[in-house]
């Protein structure tokens, strides 16, 4: 599928339309989501000394950040819905830069981790290496991206209003490796039920130190 300058930005900015439309709404949803098995993969696999450096990519209203900040780290989000990054910044006190996932402004080295929970799968495939070499490089050497999406087997497009991509491991792995990101592991979620019964894939990845 090949996508032109001006299909990126219409399915970007509907996508990020439906986010602030349904901001409280999403919010609301997504509050009590446990998440601490991502948050405790990617803050294991950091081998630098803490505090730590985390980027929330996609932290939609700041649950996440909130937590990263309580647990003593300094945590800056990334959100794309001007919505959602206001209640981010209201909800967790941090730092959120306001950037479209398809025209990142990153400053380079300087986080230890990159936590991009349920955001990711919001990247065309056609944009993805660009969007994962821009994160690769916003990591300090040895930090660590974790990435969780809804898996599947090549889908690519709209669900409702909102634009998705979604890869099964093979995929993801060629994808985060061509990055130059080395994998330290995955897992499926929620745990401790069938695979067919595990819509997310979890994993997690190193900038080699050199």
């Amino acid at each position: 599928m090949d996508l032109t300058p001006e299909d990126l930005a219409h399915l970007s900015a509907r996508t990020l339309a439906h986010y602030d439309r349904q901001a409280e709404d999403f919010r609301a949803a997504t509050r009590d989501h446990d998440v601490r098995q991502n948050i405790s993969a990617l803050l294991a696999a950091i081998e630098a000394p803490p505090p730590f450096e985390i980027l929330d990519f996609g932290c939609g209203p700041g649950r996440d950040l909130l937590t990263f900040r309580r647990l003593g780290h300094r945590a800056t989000g990334l959100e794309g819905s001007a919505q959602l990054a206001q209640m981010a910044r209201a909800d967790s006190g941090c730092e959120v830069l306001e950037q479209n996932f398809l025209w990142l402004d990153l400053p380079a080295g300087r986080f230890d981790g990159v936590f991009a929970n349920a955001a990711l799968f919001h990247v065309p495939t056609q944009a993805l290496p660009r969007v994962l070499r821009e994160l690769h490089a916003a990591l300090k050497p040895g930090g660590v991206l974790f990435s969780s999406n809804p898996r599947g087997d090549g889908q690519e497009g709209w669900r409702g209003e909102r634009y998705g991509a979604f890869h099964d491991l093979a995929a993801w792995r060629q994808h985060m490796t061509a990055a130059g990101f080395v994998e330290l592991g995955h897992y499926y979620r929620p745990a401790g039920l069938p695979r067919e019964q595990q819509p997310w894939l979890a994993s997690v990845w190193r900038k080699p130190i050199s």
